[in-house]
């Protein structure tokens, strides 16, 4: 109803999906293990050691991936026990344990690399995405990424930024229109492929445009677009486009955004930033694995 207050709710925990966990870890561990396995643990180990691990964390940061850590033991070998000590989204500090694994050494070994490459990976994403949260905190800007994502990784690193407080832009061609610069410049115009877009969308199909300046966004508003990309305008601009808007259409601020410029895009009044940063940009988080033989 027109007039209601908005409500604030706190989402839901993002989850994956189990089976492109299991296809993902599946993949990657015959690319490790090759056509012979663990050649070094085979080796070194006898069949018959059993072991206990930890993983520990060495620097401050968010976690993501636990999930993965836990299918990549358990594909590794049915022996194995896994127990997390977080979960996704808990904020892990230097030198604490965030899961401890038993079982046959030789599995816990030639699994380890596999999980540790998932779960600093997508913790780095997830603590770099609370870094971009937490600058623009209070303004009711929400951090989104993009589709510059690493492939075969998209929905991993999509979920990481979810863990660390971000929000999802679409995920594929697939699942939103986004009208793009170069879609405007075969189109003809703005309105003439917000118009195009619009005829061919299902209901549910939100249909967005990319503008470049401020007649572009009242071109676009005319033209009935859902949302807008205000892209790489100034602070100035961007809260010009917030009050020629009025409401009207959701507001996305990309391009030039960054950790140092982020709070003044955010501070402009924008509904969304979104930003390759988080994604393209973000170091692993340090985790390691300790192994410990049972007596």
């Amino acid at each position: 109803m027109k007039g209601t207050p908005l409500i604030n709710v706190a989402a839901h925990p993002a989850e994956l999906a189990k089976p492109l966990i299991v296809e993902a870890i599946r993949s990657a561990l015959l690319e490790d293990l090759g056509m012979a396995g663990d050649i070094t643990t085979q080796a070194t180990l006898p069949k018959s050691a059993n072991a206990v691990a930890v993983m520990n964390i060495r620097e401050h940061g968010v976690i993501s991936g636990i999930q993965l850590a836990r299918e990549a033991f358990r594909q590794i070998g049915d022996d194995l026990v896994f127990e997390a000590l977080v979960e996704d989204g808990d904020t892990v500090e230097p030198g604490q344990n965030i899961a401890k694994i038993s079982g046959n050494a030789r599995h816990i070994m030639s699994g380890e690399r596999v999980a540790l490459n998932f779960m600093c990976h997508m913790s780095g994403i997830s603590s770099y995405t609370q870094e971009f949260v937490k600058e623009v905190s209070g303004t009711g800007a929400k951090i989104c990424c993009t589709r510059k994502t690493t492939p075969g990784m998209r929905a991993f690193e999509k979920y990481a930024v979810k863990c660390g407080g971000g929000s999802n832009h679409r995920f594929g061609l697939d699942d939103a229109i986004l009208i793009k610069d170069n879609h405007i410049a075969v189109a003809g115009s703005v309105a003439s492929a917000v118009h195009a877009a619009k005829a061919f969308a299902g209901h549910l199909t939100s249909v967005e445009v990319e503008v470049d300046n401020l007649d572009q966004l009242a071109e676009a508003l005319d033209a009935g677009a859902t949302a807008v990309l205000l892209d790489n305008m100034a602070p100035k601009t961007l809260r010009e486009a917030v009050k020629l808007n009025k409401g009207v259409a959701r507001l996305e601020a990309s391009g030039g955004v960054n950790i140092k410029s982020v709070r003044k895009i955010a501070e402009s009044g924008v509904e969304f930033i979104s930003t390759s940063k988080i994604t393209m940009a973000a170091m692993p988080l340090d985790i390691g694995l300790d192994i410990q033989i049972d007596s």
